[in-house]
């Protein structure tokens, strides 16, 4: 009798994964922001406890499958951004707006920093009705406490189909580490994000430049 309930209880193993591994993946949720050159914006997002997965690409343009040279020609719709994997028992979308709006300049609608034209403007993609809701209620908050004095220009936009970026794009802050923060400094990035948000520059991103 014992060696047969122990063999049904190694039946019910698998049965116990199934179960168990749905309910962990269900933890995960998803959110996508462009803000400028991916390669910083993952480095930034990636020192967030709570993050899980970050991975560069293109969204909210026209062409399928899109490469770097044609997002860079400007002619594709795409903007360079970030698909971020999180815990929101750990962090939450509002924090992550937070991050996101201390990180870059949302009253430039030209790019960001050294990086010009529309593949480099900031944009909140919203994955979901309640992002959508909340991403524009933190953008109407910023806009009232005047804390940068100038209009907020970034648009908050519904996501669209997301394609990840070139493998060598991905952690490249850490492939590349010294020709990355070279780039980082020379395109005057942080520099211009102190300027625009004084002591809240990289609020809500710990060990941030």
């Amino acid at each position: 009798m014992i060696a047969r309930n122990a063999v049904k209880a190694l039946a019910a193993l698998p049965l116990l994964f199934a179960v168990s591994l749905p309910a962990q993946a269900a933890k995960s949720e998803t959110a996508i922001f462009a803000g400028g050159c991916f390669w910083c914006i993952e480095s930034d997002f990636d020192k967030i406890d709570g993050v899980l997965k970050t991975t560069s690409g293109y969204t909210g343009g026209r062409t399928e499958n899109p490469t770097y040279k044609q997002v860079s020609a400007g002619d594709t719709g795409h903007l360079e951004a970030l698909e971020i994997k999180y815990d929101p028992a750990v962090v939450s979308y509002e924090e992550l707006l937070t991050a996101f709006w201390h990180s870059v300049d949302p009253t430039d609608a030209g790019g960001q920093f050294c990086d010009r034209g529309e593949s480099y403007q900031t944009t909140i993609f919203a994955t979901t009705p309640e992002q959508l809701a909340k991403a524009k209620a933190s953008k109407k908050a910023l806009e009232r406490s005047q804390e940068i004095g100038a209009p907020i220009v970034t648009p908050i936009r519904a996501a669209a189909t997301f394609y990840d970026a070139e493998g060598y794009h991905q952690n490249y802050y850490e492939k590349n580490p010294v020709r990355y923060k070279f780039y980082r400094y020379r395109c005057g990035r942080d520099q211009r994000v102190k300027q625009v948000w004084g002591e809240n520059a990289y609020k809500g991103i710990p060990g941030a430049h």
